[in-house]
């Protein structure tokens, strides 16, 4: 290699490139984390005939365009001589470190990615097999990046047809079709075996789709006598066809695995799926592609490989009826928590005594999605559903003609709150839809869908859509008690009987020795009125645990994905695929449910334990026989609920707000009867009242507020209580003008204080103006007594809704606080979770000062009205009394819901087991269900039933093994076993 000398300005143009250099080596320092090995630096001492002459010797590698790495050497002179000398170039053995055979450097594997672009000579004149043609081959997809000759291309993919081959054109890798190179790929037959009647695909047209690529590749079917046919030879290929009539498209099993995964998981849709194979194949659009898409090939090929694989999981191929004799639901995966009678229940568990049956109670939640639409395209006609309700959604035909046979009953409107659901489900626009929303019935305590407990609603959430949907679930099982949760339950309930007796016979359920219970889903609740609040609510109902409801809300947020795309599809499209995502749905909640249910057993152990203790400690606290009472109150509630509701409160409650309206009414009756006395024609003698005792309250917030306002307060701040302050002088004055007509003894004193103020130096601030009501008056000044009986009422309305106001921010600091101590963690956290405390601590002292001030007044007016009796209701409210108190009622709730909870889970835990075990032995027995001609497809189904079997066997123990820490953890039951 030539080596370059600079002297002179040469040296400044040395010191420039090592600069750039460094400037090279910081910027990959800080991309890659390590300087690049390529440019180095290194000096060394030469002895000349003129002396001593220091070289700074520059080398940098490249890649020539063979392929080959190529080191390129620069000397300069740093110490420049008095003549100007050419030096010869120092060979690589002097150098200190060698070229580094595996560089640790990420920008070698550009080079290397580069190289694998190009072939030098030797690997073309060359091939393995010691042939005369040249290597000109390359495979992607096999191990290695070895060229070959087109002859060992061909007999190395004899077996792997559908591997990506490239061939070296002189300049650079083209991609090259096996099917052009004369590979031809034979079914029927093994590997190496000849066929003597080979028949091409029609055409000698043929596509398969796989992973990474779209092929076109010769095939040819077995012609022999014992030859199957061609759809089956695929199949026996682990091809997917098109069609079973001369198949021309096909895809591989492994597609059709990762795509059944990936649909689930990311929600793909088709089109993307198979456009993302496209651009894989070519992502220029410069070479001609196959469509496979377009004419909904692919589409359908999808449908009908999740359809087999329902049929086949479901033990459908062993049956010998066939797939024709599948039953309404028989497809969907169950929960096997739930109640199953001959499958996970005990013998005679149904003459089991009441204080044990309750256990085996099934739990339901009701609920409709509005984002799954579907437009008003296709027919079931057109698109009819492969599954047609072998799985979750009902059987389309017969729903809809009960639909349109009881459609035109009219739906009743709502008793409770407003509820949308129920009073505008016949005025919802359904304009060009053929679906509006999908109802849903579920496992309230497993989240998993339950056959068919879905369908279409075509006009909202109606009675008639929704009954038919619960009673094709409720039909299925067998047990004895059944806990609905409902949304608008308080609604629905009313007349589900009798709306019962117009379903199909099949759909009548058998009430005799059954009982449903009805719920209002707990998220749900709060929309309800008071005593909705109470009946409904699951935390006051027996033998349900801490069961919230809320199941099918959980799913939506998995379903949701696809709502876009089932949007567009046809009716027999859209189900099946919503069917598909609630198999896989399901299928993940019964794998986890070895570790779900084990949480969840650890968390109710420990709550049942905490409220247990706190239970005991209270009823200490309480005499026997008020604590006999209640208990006997509680239960004869929970036996029969029209007996009186211990939970709902029995004080009627008087606020400020009703009493102001009783004074209205009575005012209005006055001036119907002529007797009315208003001397102003807007403000009566209640309202004059009520504004004193609103002004009194703003007074003391503008009071606090001011306090609060500290030394050093902003413009903004003291702007915003000057406002505040103007504006209550504003309505003291206005209502200091109204006051003189009402009571005209405050006159005289108005003006005593007006005098004192003009004299006085320090201004009469607002927020310490007397009001003069007439509590105030004392009984040596007149004063009407309809006054005094209306502060009165009003004052004696404020104390109670003061002392609520009390109760509920002692509640909210004593939440608050647990909350604190049990999740806070961290300077920033903890300091925002006291300002809360704080905020709260101000208002609940707040509340008291107002209490203490309304009661004050009706002191002042005991003697004025002779009112007796009250201080025995409104009592001083010291500040220790200002503490949480135990609930009697509340912690009996709490502790029987976290035991009963308790209780079920062990129970549940004891069902999965039993039902792993049963379903274990039935797939088993399907080996023998069916025969088959040939002995391989004996061999092959009876292969298949004892993998299920053995796959349930080792969840079954999976299972135990991760239950079997509970005997350590839990107190009360023994530990679980299988039936």
């Amino acid at each position: 290699m030539p080596a370059t000398i600079f002297t002179g300005n040469g040296l400044l143009l040395a010191k420039i490139l090592c600069g750039i250099r460094e400037y090279t080596v910081s910027r990959m320092k800080r991309r890659f984390g390590r300087p690049s090995k390529r440019p180095r630096v290194s000096q060394y001492i030469e002895n000349s005939h003129d002396g001593n002459m220091e070289y700074l010797q520059h080398r940098s590698f490249g890649v020539n365009d063979g392929g080959s790495l190529s080191l390129q050497t620069t000397t300069f002179v740093v110490s420049q001589p008095d003549t100007v000398q050419s030096c010869p170039e120092p060979s690589l053995n002097s150098w200190e470190e060698a070229l580094p055979s595996e560089p640790d450097d990420p920008s070698f594997e550009i080079v290397d990615s580069i190289q694998m672009t190009t072939m030098t000579k030797k690997r073309i004149q060359t091939c393995g097999c010691k042939g005369k043609e040249p290597s000109l081959y390359r495979c992607w997809d096999c191990f290695g990046a070895e060229m070959v000759c087109r002859a060992c291309v061909l007999q190395w993919h004899a077996h792997n047809p559908l591997h990506r081959v490239e061939e070296w054109c002189g300049t650079f890798f083209v991609r090259v079709c096996l099917k052009l190179l004369g590979l031809r790929i034979q079914l029927g037959h093994n590997l190496g075996e000849k066929c003597y009647n080979p028949e091409a695909a029609a055409g000698d047209d043929f596509v398969v789709v796989d992973i990474h690529s779209i092929h076109e590749i010769g095939l040819d079917f077995c012609g022999c006598e014992t030859a199957q046919i061609h759809y089956k030879q695929l199949i026996r290929a682990r091809w997917f066809p098109a069609t079973s009539k001369k198949p021309q498209t096909a895809t591989t099993f492994a597609l059709m695995e990762f795509f059944h995964l990936l649909t689930f998981e990311s929600k793909v849709s088709t089109y993307k799926f198979y456009h993302s194979i496209a651009r894989q194949t070519d992502n220029t659009s410069t070479t001609p592609i196959r469509d496979r898409y377009s004419a909904f090939t692919f589409m359908q090929m999808v449908r009908q490989w999740h359809h087999l694989k329902v049929l086949k999981q479901a033990g459908r191929g062993h049956d010998p009826s066939g797939v024709d004799a599948t039953s309404a639901g028989e497809c969907a995966i169950l929960c096997p928590a739930c109640p199953h009678p001959g499958k996970n229940l005990p013998e005679g568990w149904e003459d089991a005594p009441h204080n044990i049956r309750w256990k085996y109670a099934l739990f339901l939640a009701i609920n409709t999605n509005f984002r799954l639409k579907r437009k008003l395209v296709s027919s079931n006609s057109i698109d009819p559903s492969l599954n047609a309700g072998s799985c979750y959604f009902v059987e389309e035909t017969v729903y809809k003609q009960y639909l349109s046979e009881c459609g035109c009953e009219p739906q009743e409107k709502s008793t409770c709150m407003s509820h949308n659901a129920v009073n505008m489900a016949d005025t919802k626009s359904s304009r060009r839809l053929a679906a509006t929303d999908v109802g849903t019935v579920d496992c309230a305590r497993h989240d998993m869908k339950l056959p068919n407990g879905v369908g279409d609603l075509q006009k909202g959430e109606r009675y008639l859509n929704m009954d038919y949907l619960v009673f094709s679930v409720m039909v299925n099982f067998a047990v004895l008690v059944f806990n609905l949760s409902y949304d608008i339950a308080c609604q629905w309930n009313n007349k589900l009987w009798t709306r019962m007796a117009s379903m199909p016979p099949r759909l009548r359920l058998d009430r005799e020795n059954k009982l449903v219970h009805f719920f209002v889903l707990k998220f749900h609740l709060n929309a309800h009125i008071q005593s909705c609040q109470t009946s409904f609510s699951f935390n006051f109902g027996k033998n349900v645990g801490c069961t919230d409801g809320e199941a099918p809300e959980r799913g939506w947020a998995n379903i949701n994905r696809v709502a876009l795309s089932t949007k567009e599809m046809g009716p027999g499209a859209r189900h099946d695929t919503l069917d598909d995502h609630f198999l896989d749905w399901n299928w993940k909640k019964v794998t986890m449910l070895g570790q779900s249910l084990l949480c969840k057993v650890k968390e109710a152990s420990r709550r049942s334990k905490v409220h247990r203790e706190e239970l005991n400690e209270l009823q200490q606290s309480i005499p026997a026989p008020s604590l006999s009472v209640w208990k006997s109150e509680i239960e004869s509630w929970e036996e029969d609920n029209t007996q009186p509701n211990l939970f709902k409160s029995r004080v009627i409650s008087m606020t400020q707000a009703a009493i102001r309206r009783q004074l209205a009414e009575k005012e209005a009756a006055d001036l119907q009867a002529g007797v009315g006395v208003s001397l102003h024609a807007d403000i009566s003698p209640s309202v004059l009242i009520a504004l004193g005792i609103d002004l009194q309250d703003q007074q003391r917030c503008l009071a606090a507020d001011i306090s609060a306002l500290g030394q050093h307060a902003t413009n903004t701040q003291k702007t915003k209580i000057y406002n505040q302050s103007n504006a209550l002088q504003r309505r003291l004055d206005n209502w200091a003008q109204i006051q003189v007509l009402y009571m005209p003894a405050v006159a005289p004193i108005c003006a005593a204080e007006e005098i004192h103020r003009l004299g006085s130096v320090t201004a009469l601030k607002p927020e310490q103006f007397q009001l003069w009501l007439p509590s105030q008056l004392g009984p040596h000044l007149p004063c009407d007594e309809k006054l005094h009986e209306c502060e009165w009422e009003l004052r004696y309305a404020q104390s109670h809704d003061t002392l609520n106001d009390v109760r509920q921010h002692i509640r909210l600091f004593a939440h608050l606080n647990t909350f604190k101590m049990a999740n806070i963690r961290g300077q920033c956290a903890s300091t925002r979770a006291c300002s809360a405390l704080n905020h709260t601590a101000e208002k609940k002292h707040a509340s008291k000062a107002k209490y203490d001030a309304a009661r004050d007044t009706l002191i002042a007016l005991t003697p004025l009205l002779g009112k007796v009796g009250w201080t025995d209701i409104l009592r001083p409210l010291g500040v220790t009394d200002m503490r949480p108190m135990g609930d009697f009622i509340q912690g009996q709730s709490e502790e029987a819901r976290w035991s009963k909870e308790l209780l079920l889970l062990l129970e549940e835990m004891r069902r999965v087991l039993s039902f792993l075990a049963w379903q274990s032995m039935w797939w088993s027995g399907l080996a023998l269900g069916r025969h088959f001609e040939r002995s391989a497809d004996s061999e092959g189904s009876t292969a298949y039933t004892n993998q299920q079997s053995a796959l349930r066997n080792a969840m079954l123990e999976k299972f135990k093994q991760q239950w079997a820490i509970m005997a350590l953890t839990i107190e009360g039951p023994p530990p679980l076993a299988a039936d």
